[in-house]
Protein backbone atom coordinates (compact mmCIF):
# COMPACT_ATOMS: atom_id res chain seq x y z
CA UNK A 1 0.00 0.00 0.00
CA UNK A 2 1.28 3.45 -0.91
CA UNK A 3 1.68 5.77 2.10
CA UNK A 4 -0.13 8.57 0.28
CA UNK A 5 -3.29 6.45 0.29
CA UNK A 6 -3.64 7.18 4.02
CA UNK A 7 -3.96 10.91 3.31
CA UNK A 8 -6.30 10.26 0.42
CA UNK A 9 -8.47 8.05 2.63
CA UNK A 10 -8.56 10.70 5.37
CA UNK A 11 -9.66 13.19 2.71
CA UNK A 12 -12.70 11.05 1.88
CA UNK A 13 -13.50 10.72 5.61
CA UNK A 14 -13.53 14.50 5.98
CA UNK A 15 -15.80 14.81 2.93
CA UNK A 16 -18.41 12.39 4.25
CA UNK A 17 -18.30 13.33 7.94
CA UNK A 18 -20.69 16.27 8.07
CA UNK A 19 -23.63 14.60 6.32
CA UNK A 20 -23.10 11.24 8.02
CA UNK A 21 -23.36 12.66 11.55
CA UNK A 22 -26.09 15.16 10.64
CA UNK A 23 -28.70 12.46 9.97
CA UNK A 24 -28.46 10.87 13.44
CA UNK A 25 -28.43 14.32 15.05
CA UNK A 26 -31.72 15.13 13.29
CA UNK A 27 -33.37 11.80 14.06
CA UNK A 28 -32.17 11.10 17.59
CA UNK A 29 -29.85 8.26 16.63
CA UNK A 30 -26.25 8.17 17.85
CA UNK A 31 -23.54 9.84 15.67
CA UNK A 32 -20.83 7.42 16.82
CA UNK A 33 -22.97 4.46 15.81
CA UNK A 34 -23.63 6.16 12.48
CA UNK A 35 -19.88 6.51 11.84
CA UNK A 36 -19.28 2.89 12.77
CA UNK A 37 -22.07 1.53 10.57
CA UNK A 38 -21.02 3.79 7.69
CA UNK A 39 -17.49 2.40 7.84
CA UNK A 40 -18.67 -1.19 8.30
CA UNK A 41 -21.26 -0.82 5.55
CA UNK A 42 -18.67 0.52 3.14
CA UNK A 43 -16.39 -2.45 3.80
CA UNK A 44 -19.31 -4.87 3.28
CA UNK A 45 -20.21 -3.10 0.02
CA UNK A 46 -16.64 -3.46 -1.26
CA UNK A 47 -16.60 -7.13 -0.31
CA UNK A 48 -19.86 -7.84 -2.17
CA UNK A 49 -18.79 -5.89 -5.26
CA UNK A 50 -15.39 -7.54 -5.60
CA UNK A 51 -13.49 -4.51 -4.24
CA UNK A 52 -13.67 -2.73 -7.59
CA UNK A 53 -16.19 0.11 -7.07
CA UNK A 54 -14.75 3.26 -5.40
CA UNK A 55 -17.82 4.07 -3.30
CA UNK A 56 -18.34 5.27 0.26
CA UNK A 57 -21.64 4.62 2.04
CA UNK A 58 -22.92 7.15 4.54
CA UNK A 59 -26.17 8.08 6.31
CA UNK A 60 -29.17 8.42 3.99
CA UNK A 61 -31.25 11.61 4.21
CA UNK A 62 -34.21 9.88 2.53
CA UNK A 63 -35.02 7.99 5.74
CA UNK A 64 -35.18 11.03 8.03
CA UNK A 65 -38.94 11.57 7.59
CA UNK A 66 -40.02 7.93 8.15
CA UNK A 67 -37.72 7.61 11.20
CA UNK A 68 -39.29 10.72 12.75
CA UNK A 69 -42.76 9.41 11.86
CA UNK A 70 -41.94 6.12 13.56
CA UNK A 71 -40.78 7.95 16.68
CA UNK A 72 -43.97 10.03 16.75
CA UNK A 73 -45.96 6.79 16.47
CA UNK A 74 -44.29 5.58 19.65
CA UNK A 75 -41.86 3.05 18.22
CA UNK A 76 -38.58 2.49 20.08
CA UNK A 77 -35.12 2.92 18.57
CA UNK A 78 -34.89 -0.86 18.54
CA UNK A 79 -38.05 -1.15 16.43
CA UNK A 80 -36.85 1.61 14.13
CA UNK A 81 -33.65 -0.36 13.62
CA UNK A 82 -35.77 -3.33 12.59
CA UNK A 83 -37.56 -1.17 10.02
CA UNK A 84 -34.25 0.00 8.58
CA UNK A 85 -32.99 -3.58 8.43
CA UNK A 86 -36.12 -4.49 6.47
CA UNK A 87 -35.44 -1.61 4.06
CA UNK A 88 -32.11 -3.23 3.28
CA UNK A 89 -33.95 -6.42 2.33
CA UNK A 90 -35.92 -4.42 -0.25
CA UNK A 91 -32.60 -3.65 -1.93
CA UNK A 92 -31.95 -7.39 -2.00
CA UNK A 93 -35.24 -8.01 -3.81
CA UNK A 94 -34.34 -5.43 -6.44
CA UNK A 95 -30.89 -6.98 -6.78
CA UNK A 96 -32.57 -10.33 -7.51
CA UNK A 97 -34.85 -8.67 -10.06
CA UNK A 98 -31.90 -7.05 -11.87
CA UNK A 99 -30.07 -10.39 -11.86
CA UNK A 100 -33.08 -12.06 -13.49
CA UNK A 101 -33.82 -9.44 -16.17
CA UNK A 102 -30.21 -8.42 -16.82
CA UNK A 103 -28.43 -5.10 -16.34
CA UNK A 104 -28.62 -4.37 -20.07
CA UNK A 105 -32.37 -3.89 -19.81
CA UNK A 106 -31.81 -1.51 -16.92
CA UNK A 107 -29.26 0.36 -19.04
CA UNK A 108 -31.79 0.52 -21.88
CA UNK A 109 -34.18 2.25 -19.50
CA UNK A 110 -31.44 4.70 -18.43
CA UNK A 111 -29.73 5.97 -21.63
CA UNK A 112 -27.43 9.05 -21.56
CA UNK A 113 -30.31 11.41 -22.36
CA UNK A 114 -31.80 10.36 -19.01
CA UNK A 115 -28.70 9.70 -16.90
CA UNK A 116 -26.93 12.92 -17.90
CA UNK A 117 -29.55 15.34 -16.55
CA UNK A 118 -30.22 13.05 -13.56
CA UNK A 119 -26.54 13.38 -12.61
CA UNK A 120 -26.85 17.16 -13.01
CA UNK A 121 -29.84 17.08 -10.66
CA UNK A 122 -27.89 15.04 -8.10
CA UNK A 123 -25.22 17.73 -7.96
CA UNK A 124 -27.39 20.83 -8.16
CA UNK A 125 -30.05 19.73 -5.67
CA UNK A 126 -27.22 19.75 -3.13
CA UNK A 127 -26.15 23.25 -4.22
CA UNK A 128 -28.48 25.10 -1.79
CA UNK A 129 -26.98 23.09 1.07
CA UNK A 130 -23.49 24.21 0.08
CA UNK A 131 -24.54 27.85 -0.31
CA UNK A 132 -26.43 27.82 2.99
CA UNK A 133 -23.34 26.59 4.84
CA UNK A 134 -21.06 28.99 2.96
CA UNK A 135 -23.32 31.94 3.79
CA UNK A 136 -22.55 31.39 7.48
CA UNK A 137 -19.06 32.77 6.79
CA UNK A 138 -18.26 33.72 3.21
CA UNK A 139 -14.65 34.62 4.02
CA UNK A 140 -13.90 31.09 5.25
CA UNK A 141 -15.88 29.61 2.36
CA UNK A 142 -13.98 31.55 -0.29
CA UNK A 143 -10.59 30.79 1.24
CA UNK A 144 -11.46 27.09 1.48
CA UNK A 145 -12.79 26.95 -2.09
CA UNK A 146 -9.85 28.91 -3.53
CA UNK A 147 -7.25 26.81 -1.68
CA UNK A 148 -8.78 23.58 -2.98
CA UNK A 149 -8.90 24.94 -6.54
CA UNK A 150 -5.28 26.09 -6.43
CA UNK A 151 -4.23 22.68 -5.13
CA UNK A 152 -6.15 20.79 -7.82
CA UNK A 153 -5.09 22.99 -10.75
CA UNK A 154 -1.64 24.35 -10.02
CA UNK A 155 0.00 21.84 -7.67
CA UNK A 156 1.65 18.61 -8.76
CA UNK A 157 2.20 15.21 -7.20
CA UNK A 158 0.66 14.41 -3.83
CA UNK A 159 -0.57 17.97 -3.19
CA UNK A 160 -2.63 17.84 -6.39
CA UNK A 161 -4.35 14.70 -5.07
CA UNK A 162 -5.47 16.12 -1.72
CA UNK A 163 -7.21 19.41 -2.62
CA UNK A 164 -10.06 18.72 -0.18
CA UNK A 165 -7.68 18.24 2.75
CA UNK A 166 -5.63 21.31 1.81
CA UNK A 167 -8.72 23.43 1.25
CA UNK A 168 -10.32 22.40 4.52
CA UNK A 169 -6.98 22.78 6.30
CA UNK A 170 -6.47 26.32 4.99
CA UNK A 171 -10.01 27.35 5.91
CA UNK A 172 -9.75 25.78 9.36
CA UNK A 173 -6.40 27.48 10.05
CA UNK A 174 -7.86 30.86 9.12
CA UNK A 175 -10.87 30.17 11.34
CA UNK A 176 -8.53 29.39 14.26
CA UNK A 177 -6.56 32.60 13.69
CA UNK A 178 -9.77 34.63 13.58
CA UNK A 179 -11.17 32.92 16.68
CA UNK A 180 -14.15 31.45 14.84
CA UNK A 181 -13.75 27.87 16.09
CA UNK A 182 -15.58 26.57 19.16
CA UNK A 183 -13.06 24.23 20.79
CA UNK A 184 -15.18 23.49 23.86
CA UNK A 185 -16.66 20.20 22.46
CA UNK A 186 -13.12 19.03 21.68
CA UNK A 187 -11.88 19.75 25.19
CA UNK A 188 -14.76 17.91 26.85
CA UNK A 189 -14.69 14.81 24.61
CA UNK A 190 -13.10 11.55 25.77
CA UNK A 191 -10.29 9.90 23.83
CA UNK A 192 -11.95 6.49 23.81
CA UNK A 193 -15.52 5.27 24.02
CA UNK A 194 -17.49 2.31 22.68
CA UNK A 195 -20.43 3.40 20.49
CA UNK A 196 -23.79 2.76 22.24
CA UNK A 197 -25.20 0.15 19.87
CA UNK A 198 -28.94 -0.63 19.95
CA UNK A 199 -29.92 -4.09 18.76
CA UNK A 200 -32.91 -4.14 16.44
CA UNK A 201 -36.28 -5.76 17.11
CA UNK A 202 -39.03 -6.73 14.70
CA UNK A 203 -42.27 -4.73 14.87
CA UNK A 204 -44.35 -4.82 11.69
CA UNK A 205 -45.74 -1.34 12.20
CA UNK A 206 -42.26 0.17 12.09
CA UNK A 207 -41.35 -2.00 9.10
CA UNK A 208 -44.37 -0.71 7.15
CA UNK A 209 -43.48 2.87 8.04
CA UNK A 210 -39.81 2.72 7.05
CA UNK A 211 -39.09 -0.08 4.57
CA UNK A 212 -41.13 1.31 1.59
CA UNK A 213 -38.78 4.29 1.35
CA UNK A 214 -36.25 1.91 -0.18
CA UNK A 215 -38.39 1.90 -3.35
CA UNK A 216 -37.25 5.50 -3.88
CA UNK A 217 -33.66 5.14 -2.69
CA UNK A 218 -33.08 2.23 -5.08
CA UNK A 219 -33.57 4.67 -7.93
CA UNK A 220 -31.17 7.09 -6.24
CA UNK A 221 -28.68 4.23 -5.95
CA UNK A 222 -28.88 3.60 -9.70
CA UNK A 223 -28.22 7.28 -10.37
CA UNK A 224 -25.27 7.36 -7.97
CA UNK A 225 -23.69 4.22 -9.47
CA UNK A 226 -24.10 5.70 -12.96
CA UNK A 227 -22.44 8.90 -11.74
CA UNK A 228 -19.60 7.03 -10.09
CA UNK A 229 -19.02 5.00 -13.25
CA UNK A 230 -18.95 8.14 -15.39
CA UNK A 231 -16.37 9.71 -13.09
CA UNK A 232 -14.15 6.63 -13.03
CA UNK A 233 -14.65 5.76 -16.68
CA UNK A 234 -15.89 2.22 -16.02
CA UNK A 235 -19.14 0.35 -16.55
CA UNK A 236 -20.16 -0.84 -13.09
CA UNK A 237 -23.54 -1.96 -14.44
CA UNK A 238 -21.72 -4.80 -16.19
CA UNK A 239 -18.81 -5.46 -13.83
CA UNK A 240 -19.29 -6.16 -10.98
CA UNK A 241 -22.96 -5.71 -11.95
CA UNK A 242 -25.82 -3.54 -10.74
CA UNK A 243 -27.26 -6.50 -8.82
CA UNK A 244 -24.06 -6.65 -6.74
CA UNK A 245 -24.02 -2.92 -5.97
CA UNK A 246 -27.70 -3.07 -4.95
CA UNK A 247 -27.03 -6.09 -2.75
CA UNK A 248 -24.00 -4.40 -1.17
CA UNK A 249 -26.00 -1.26 -0.40
CA UNK A 250 -28.86 -3.34 0.99
CA UNK A 251 -26.65 -5.42 3.27
CA UNK A 252 -24.96 -2.24 4.54
CA UNK A 253 -28.35 -0.73 5.36
CA UNK A 254 -29.55 -3.89 7.09
CA UNK A 255 -26.40 -4.12 9.20
CA UNK A 256 -26.75 -0.47 10.16
CA UNK A 257 -30.34 -1.02 11.24
CA UNK A 258 -29.48 -4.12 13.25
CA UNK A 259 -26.90 -2.12 15.23
CA UNK A 260 -28.96 1.03 15.72
CA UNK A 261 -27.50 3.17 12.95
CA UNK A 262 -29.21 5.09 10.11
CA UNK A 263 -29.71 3.59 6.65
CA UNK A 264 -26.69 3.78 4.34
CA UNK A 265 -26.47 5.10 0.80
CA UNK A 266 -23.80 5.87 -1.79
CA UNK A 267 -22.38 9.33 -1.11
CA UNK A 268 -22.21 12.10 -3.70
CA UNK A 269 -19.64 13.96 -1.58
CA UNK A 270 -17.11 11.19 -2.07
CA UNK A 271 -17.90 10.89 -5.77
CA UNK A 272 -17.10 14.59 -5.96
CA UNK A 273 -13.73 13.93 -4.34
CA UNK A 274 -13.02 11.29 -7.00
CA UNK A 275 -13.85 13.79 -9.74
CA UNK A 276 -11.56 16.44 -8.27
CA UNK A 277 -8.57 14.22 -7.44
CA UNK A 278 -8.87 11.68 -10.29
CA UNK A 279 -7.62 9.00 -7.89
CA UNK A 280 -10.03 6.10 -8.34
CA UNK A 281 -8.33 3.37 -6.27
CA UNK A 282 -11.08 1.57 -4.26
CA UNK A 283 -8.55 0.84 -1.51
CA UNK A 284 -8.60 4.55 -0.67
CA UNK A 285 -12.34 4.35 0.07
CA UNK A 286 -11.79 1.31 2.27
CA UNK A 287 -9.18 3.24 4.22
CA UNK A 288 -11.74 6.02 4.62
CA UNK A 289 -14.11 3.41 6.04
CA UNK A 290 -11.48 2.33 8.55
CA UNK A 291 -10.96 5.96 9.57
CA UNK A 292 -14.73 6.30 10.11
CA UNK A 293 -14.71 3.23 12.36
CA UNK A 294 -11.73 4.65 14.26
CA UNK A 295 -13.61 7.93 14.75
CA UNK A 296 -16.60 6.04 16.12
CA UNK A 297 -14.43 4.71 18.97
CA UNK A 298 -12.78 8.07 19.66
CA UNK A 299 -15.18 10.87 20.61
CA UNK A 300 -12.16 13.20 20.76
CA UNK A 301 -11.29 12.73 17.08
CA UNK A 302 -14.93 12.90 16.04
CA UNK A 303 -15.32 16.14 18.01
CA UNK A 304 -12.32 17.59 16.15
CA UNK A 305 -14.14 17.22 12.84
CA UNK A 306 -17.31 18.57 14.41
CA UNK A 307 -15.49 21.82 15.19
CA UNK A 308 -15.15 22.54 11.45
CA UNK A 309 -16.98 25.85 10.85
CA UNK A 310 -19.97 25.86 8.53
CA UNK A 311 -18.20 28.29 6.22
CA UNK A 312 -15.35 25.82 5.66
CA UNK A 313 -17.75 22.96 4.95
CA UNK A 314 -19.75 25.17 2.59
CA UNK A 315 -16.68 26.24 0.65
CA UNK A 316 -15.52 22.69 -0.03
CA UNK A 317 -19.08 21.52 -0.76
CA UNK A 318 -19.41 24.17 -3.46
CA UNK A 319 -16.57 22.49 -5.30
CA UNK A 320 -17.64 18.88 -4.73
CA UNK A 321 -21.31 19.29 -5.64
CA UNK A 322 -20.48 21.42 -8.67
CA UNK A 323 -18.13 18.72 -9.94
CA UNK A 324 -20.95 16.18 -9.86
CA UNK A 325 -23.20 18.42 -11.95
CA UNK A 326 -20.34 18.92 -14.40
CA UNK A 327 -20.06 15.15 -14.82
CA UNK A 328 -23.70 15.10 -15.91
CA UNK A 329 -23.03 17.74 -18.55
CA UNK A 330 -20.02 15.72 -19.73
CA UNK A 331 -22.23 12.64 -20.02
CA UNK A 332 -24.55 14.47 -22.42
CA UNK A 333 -21.62 15.88 -24.40
CA UNK A 334 -19.79 12.57 -24.80
CA UNK A 335 -22.99 10.80 -25.87
CA UNK A 336 -23.43 13.49 -28.54
CA UNK A 337 -27.08 13.98 -27.67
CA UNK A 338 -28.79 15.78 -30.56
CA UNK A 339 -30.59 18.74 -29.03
CA UNK A 340 -32.12 19.71 -32.36
CA UNK A 341 -34.59 16.89 -31.67
CA UNK A 342 -37.59 18.05 -29.67
CA UNK A 343 -37.88 14.71 -27.84
CA UNK A 344 -34.41 15.07 -26.34
CA UNK A 345 -35.10 18.64 -25.27
CA UNK A 346 -38.36 17.54 -23.64
CA UNK A 347 -36.79 14.62 -21.75
CA UNK A 348 -33.90 16.70 -20.41
CA UNK A 349 -36.02 19.73 -19.56
CA UNK A 350 -38.57 17.63 -17.66
CA UNK A 351 -35.84 16.02 -15.55
CA UNK A 352 -34.18 19.34 -14.77
CA UNK A 353 -37.39 21.20 -13.90
CA UNK A 354 -38.87 18.44 -11.74
CA UNK A 355 -35.56 17.61 -10.07
CA UNK A 356 -34.39 21.16 -9.39
CA UNK A 357 -37.82 22.67 -8.81
CA UNK A 358 -38.60 20.47 -5.83
CA UNK A 359 -41.66 18.86 -7.42
CA UNK A 360 -43.54 16.36 -5.27
CA UNK A 361 -46.08 13.78 -6.41
CA UNK A 362 -48.41 13.17 -3.47
CA UNK A 363 -50.02 9.73 -3.68
CA UNK A 364 -52.12 10.05 -0.53
CA UNK A 365 -51.48 8.60 2.91
CA UNK A 366 -51.74 5.27 4.66
CA UNK A 367 -52.48 4.65 8.32
CA UNK A 368 -49.81 2.56 10.04
CA UNK A 369 -49.82 1.99 13.79
CA UNK A 370 -51.94 5.10 14.29
CA UNK A 371 -49.62 7.33 12.25
CA UNK A 372 -50.50 8.85 8.87
CA UNK A 373 -47.61 8.05 6.52
CA UNK A 374 -47.57 10.21 3.37
CA UNK A 375 -46.96 8.37 0.11
CA UNK A 376 -45.01 10.60 -2.21
CA UNK A 377 -42.27 10.62 -4.81
CA UNK A 378 -40.08 13.70 -5.01
CA UNK A 379 -36.71 15.12 -5.95
CA UNK A 380 -34.32 13.04 -7.98
CA UNK A 381 -36.51 9.94 -7.88
CA UNK A 382 -39.47 11.79 -9.42
CA UNK A 383 -37.25 13.46 -12.01
CA UNK A 384 -35.65 10.16 -13.00
CA UNK A 385 -39.04 8.44 -13.21
CA UNK A 386 -40.43 11.20 -15.45
CA UNK A 387 -37.35 11.06 -17.66
CA UNK A 388 -37.57 7.29 -18.05
CA UNK A 389 -41.27 7.40 -18.94
CA UNK A 390 -40.87 10.24 -21.45
CA UNK A 391 -37.86 8.60 -23.08
CA UNK A 392 -39.81 5.37 -23.54
CA UNK A 393 -42.99 7.03 -24.80
CA UNK A 394 -41.61 9.68 -27.16
CA UNK A 395 -40.70 8.22 -30.57
CA UNK A 396 -37.09 7.92 -31.66
CA UNK A 397 -37.89 8.39 -35.35
CA UNK A 398 -37.15 11.62 -37.16
CA UNK A 399 -39.55 14.41 -36.52
CA UNK A 400 -41.64 15.81 -39.41
CA UNK A 401 -39.62 18.99 -39.80
CA UNK A 402 -36.44 16.91 -40.04
CA UNK A 403 -37.95 14.82 -42.88
CA UNK A 404 -38.93 17.84 -44.88
CA UNK A 405 -36.67 18.89 -47.73
CA UNK A 406 -35.12 22.30 -47.87
CA UNK A 407 -37.51 23.29 -50.64
CA UNK A 408 -40.52 22.25 -48.53
CA UNK A 409 -39.37 24.47 -45.69
CA UNK A 410 -39.21 27.54 -47.92
CA UNK A 411 -42.58 29.35 -47.89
Amino acid sequence: MKPRYLLLGLQHTVAMFGATVLVPLLTGLNPSVALFTAGLGTLVFHLVTGRMVPVFLGSSFAFIAPILAAKEAGFSLSAIGGGLAAAGLVYGLFALLVLLIGSERVRWVFPPVVTGPVIVVIGLTLAPVAVQMASKDWLLAIVTFASAVVSAVFFRGLFQMIPVLLGVGAGYLLALLLGRVDLKPLQEALWFGVPPFTLASLEWGAVLLIAPVALVTVMEHIGDILTNGRVVGKDFFTKPGLHRTLLGDGLATSLAGLLGGPANTTYSENTGVLAVTRVYEPLVLRLAALFAILLSFSPKLAALLQTLPQGVLGGISMLLFGMIASIGIRTLAEAEIDFTKSRNLIVVSAILVLGLGGAVANLGTIQVAGAALPLKVSGMALAALAGVVLNLLLPQKLEPEELATEEERIP
